[in-house]
């Protein structure tokens, strides 16, 4: 079992920058990949950065060259450094862990981007 606890999120304007932590703790072998997707509808997720144990990322299309993800493997952490947010990056932001049995989510950290 993997428990992740997210951390970083909150109001900012137009052009600034938040920074997203994720802990991940409990009992499991390897954790293979770590990301944060974005809520897209009541029953879905939309993928905005992964990062696997060898440090291969990949982005949403839509984040690429603003978010930079980032992965501590000795303490099981990963970061989302999110700069220049816009309006459309508003929403809740979910931790997920894969292990090569299962995946795992956060509870969600609420981002917000007004003005």
């Amino acid at each position: 079992q993997v428990q992740l606890v997210e951390s970083g999120g909150g109001l900012v304007q137009p052009g600034g920058s938040l920074r997203l932590s994720c802990a991940a703790s409990g009992t499991y072998f390897r954790i293979e990949v770590m990301g944060w997707y974005r809520r897209e509808s009541e029953k879905t997720r939309e993928l905005v950065a992964t990062i696997t144990n060898g440090d291969s990322t990949n982005y949403a299309d839509s984040v690429k060259g603003r978010f930079t993800i980032s992965r501590d493997n000795a303490k099981n952490t990963v970061s989302l450094q999110m700069n220049n947010l816009k309006v459309e990056d508003t929403g809740v932001y979910y931790c997920n862990a894969r292990t090569t049995v299962r995946s795992y989510w956060g509870q969600g950290t609420q981002v917000t981007v007004s003005s």
